[in-house]
């Protein structure tokens, strides 16, 4: 085979793999496209407890870490501002609109190690459980980075009913 039959087979594997990429990526925001993040604002009068930077991870299916979900506006990893006010907690992803997650929203806070293909110290993640508007709870991760991950679950944990804090998963 000379050099440039070789180069020309490179070259239609990768085009190949990158289409099946593509693809497979079209296909999840398919299936995906019934799943709305909450996008809105902060509510008048609501009293900030604390704002977090963060890194903001990947929204999966609840109890599925390794099973990422496309939703609009949370399809990707991102810079993110967390400020979580006694009405609930907003995510400022870079590019995108605030996503408001009210607190009658969030069934769960928590710690956790891993998310997708990240993996951390132990803890190292807040695992935010929240309801879509179908009533489909989903987890987002976020990598608090000026603040542990601790302090944010508290903070979230703050504002929820004892019974919905949630443990380290």
């Amino acid at each position: 085979m000379t050099r440039e039959g070789a180069l020309a087979i490179m070259i239609a594997v990768a085009v190949g793999l990158l289409a099946a990429l593509v693809w497979a990526w079209w296909r999840r925001t398919r299936r995906d496209a019934a799943f709305t993040a909450p996008v809105g604002e902060i509510p008048g009068g609501a009293h900030e407890l604390g704002e977090f930077a963060a890194l903001y991870v990947a929204t999966t299916r609840h109890g599925d870490p390794l099973e990422r979900l496309a939703i609009a506006g949370l399809g990707f990893r991102s810079r993110s501002d967390v400020t979580v006010t006694d009405a609930g907690v907003a995510l400022d992803l870079t590019g995108q609109p605030r996503v408001f997650l009210a607190a009658d929203r969030i069934a769960d806070v928590g710690q956790s190690t891993v998310a997708i293909d990240r993996v951390v110290e132990p803890d190292g993640l807040v695992r935010l459980a929240w309801r879509l508007d179908d009533g489909t709870v989903v987890d987002s991760y976020l990598r608090p980075q000026d603040a542990s991950a601790r302090a944010l679950a508290d903070a979230v944990a703050g504002i929820l009913p004892p019974t919905q804090t949630g443990t380290s998963a």
